[in-house]
């Protein structure tokens, strides 16, 4: 088989130069130009910008704007379209809300210089800064480091953020009162579930902690509890619903071996010293309340069941249910109405019979797609309702109810 021939040096392209390219006047201008494009048209804007600017420069300022506009859902547009991303600066960066969240606990705490491990395009130094934290930020890719820098200016925070290219394992956090470590997740095949396969394994990340004032890893929120050392306080974040990561706090203020989950954006906070007792199981009552996703990975779904004196509908299942209502920021309240043993035709008549129009599907334990029992129902009528595929002690349920009205 022939070799195939490389393109010569001079002609690959060099990134960083390519990316120096978007800050210098011609290339801000392009990027202000394209701010709202439609990605639709993406091939008539790049033809006609080619006319007027080099082909290469539009297209990096194309793949920006891109960049930029996934960017919105976690940076909020302000932020988003004076910042500089790489895809997988997009992908794995921790959105404002969670950063904020985090970067005020630290400062809350008296922590007044961070430095800033495997740091990306900057999203935690940001957030630090911002909170009037000095920050050492640090990755050993040396674009993601210079975008990182750009986002620092370009947010005006670069009296704050010192932004490095190097390999954290040979930084010395000693200067420091704190260490945020965020290892990358990802590799060529994908998400990394392995916490020992992260780059830097969890082990580095936590000796690294462990010899810092305080700390905080960022984690994946599936991360196994056994996998998860004694030292730390685990803490599972979840915003508008969505469960978005762990963080593995040390040191002083943290409570050692406690359990923590907090919903943002009301940032109302449930905590366990210690994991706790599985709760009972039993019947399906008149309420059922679906706990939120932090507090299911914190697994507080047992502190849950006790605050409102009820039980789990299956020992395998999150759903808990109770005799009398019961209201908390960390759960969903649905008034349950009817349970039926898993049968479409049965449903479907229900459904009928109660002219529901508009279903709402929630399903945990059961293989059932959504959108096929939909399909299935042909619904009609001016009610709405909401059914639970679901175990109940092990065999295949579905209940029917409403969300319950808040007085």
């Amino acid at each position: 088989m022939g070799r195939v021939n490389a393109l010569p040096t001079s002609d690959v392209p060099d990134p960083i130069a390519g990316f120096r390219a978007l800050l210098a006047p011609e290339g801000a201008a392009l990027l202000a130009e394209l701010r709202d494009h439609d990605p639709a048209r993406e091939l008539a804007t790049a033809t006609r910008l080619r006319r007027d600017h080099p082909a290469a420069l539009v297209s990096a300022a194309l793949g920006q704007a891109r960049l930029r506009q996934r960017a919105v859902a976690k940076f909020g547009a302000q932020d988003a379209y004076r910042m500089f991303f790489t895809p997988n600066g997009v992908e794995q960066a921790t959105r404002t809300s969670v950063a904020a969240y985090r970067a005020q606990r630290f400062a809350g705490l008296g922590v007044r210089s961070v430095a800033d491990l495997c740091c990306g395009i900057g999203g935690d130094a940001i957030a630090l800064a911002r909170a009037g934290i000095a920050v050492l930020a640090v990755d050993r890719d040396p674009l993601t480091a210079e975008v990182a820098r750009a986002n620092a200016a370009a947010l005006g925070l670069e009296a704050l953020i010192e932004v490095r290219c190097a390999d954290v394992t040979e930084i010395d956090t000693a200067p420091y009162d704190a260490v945020f470590v965020d290892p990358a997740r990802r590799g060529g095949r994908g998400r990394i579930f392995d916490p020992e396969a992260y780059s830097p394994p969890l082990s580095w990340a936590t000796g690294a902690a462990l010899k810092a004032p305080r700390a905080a890893l960022k984690i994946a929120p599936g991360v196994p509890h056994e996998a998860i050392g004694p030292q730390a306080e685990a803490e599972w974040i979840s915003d508008g619903g969505d469960v978005k990561e762990a963080v593995l706090w040390f040191g002083e203020g943290f409570a050692t071996g406690s359990f923590r989950a907090t919903l943002l954006p009301a940032g109302a906070t449930l905590t366990a010293p210690a994991p706790l007792p599985a709760p009972p199981v039993g019947p399906v009552g008149r309420y059922l309340y679906e706990p939120d996703g932090a507090v299911i990975r914190a697994h507080l779904v047992a502190d849950i069941v006790d605050r409102c004196g009820g039980r789990l509908v299956d020992e395998t299942i999150a759903y808990v249910t109770s005799d009398r209502a019961y209201e908390s920021p960390y759960t969903t309240a649905y008034e349950i109405t009817d349970e039926l043993p898993f049968n479409m035709k049965k449903l479907k008549a229900l459904l009928r019979e109660r002219q529901v129009g508009v279903l709402t599907v929630k399903k945990r334990g059961s293989a059932v797609e959504p959108e096929e029992l939909r399909r299935k129902m042909k619904l009609q009528g001016p009610n709405a309702a909401t059914v639970f595929l679901t175990r109940v002690a092990g065999a295949p349920t579905m209940l029917v109810g409403q969300p319950l009205k808040r007085p």
